[in-house]
């Protein structure tokens, strides 16, 4: 069986090419990043004593998830309305590119989005204008890595697939060519 980067390099470029018009390879939409993040700020400021217990877990399983240690992302200033203080660990991101990124695109689109319950697809407003989708996730339990039986809290997180498409109709057409699962009929 070819993985994803073989099928977007054989199959899904030529596909793009006649449909969209384009004369070159490179003119045609492509995955850029994948981006995870995961929040982390109302786990600190209602516990701070279990600041570094909560933070240890979700960086091991995120790193689990992804096959890449993630980035701890901190306050750039103090907002008093939150509870935030400057330095104060406030969510972790992991980036994927190259043949991470297209692994775990695979994973999800093949393995994770089955396993979500009560899942008709995602919605085509989930891409933007230029082309990139963003989802969010409940819960990490979804991701075949994660064994419920270790767990002790739960943790959702937004993905973010940037893409090269210049408007939302290359992005939608991309993202469908690779397998990302789009709702069938939008109600509007």
């Amino acid at each position: 069986m070819q993985d994803l980067k073989e099928r977007y390099k054989n199959e899904i470029v030529p596909e793009l090419k006649k449909e969209l018009g384009v004369g070159n390879v490179f003119d045609c939409p492509r995955v850029e990043k994948i981006v995870i993040n995961v929040g982390v700020g109302r786990w600190v400021t209602k516990d701070p004593s279990r600041k570094d217990e909560i933070l240890e877990k979700i960086f091991h399983d995120l790193s689990l998830i992804t096959g890449q240690k993630p980035q701890v992302r901190k306050a750039r200033k103090s907002i008093s309305g939150f509870s935030v203080k400057e330095g104060m660990p406030i969510g972790v991101r992991v980036t994927l590119r190259g043949k991470r990124m297209y692994q775990f695109l695979e994973k999800l689109i093949s393995i994770v989005f089955p396993r979500i319950r009560d899942f008709k697809g995602i919605k085509r407003s989930s891409v933007d204008q230029s082309g990139n989708l963003s989802i969010g996730i409940k819960e990490q339990l979804v991701f075949p890595e994660i064994s419920a039986d270790d767990t002790n809290f739960l943790f959702g997180m937004e993905i973010t697939v940037a893409t090269s498409a210049k408007s939302k109709e290359e992005g939608v057409t991309l993202l469908s060519k690779l397998g990302v699962p789009f709702e069938s009929s939008e109600k509007k």
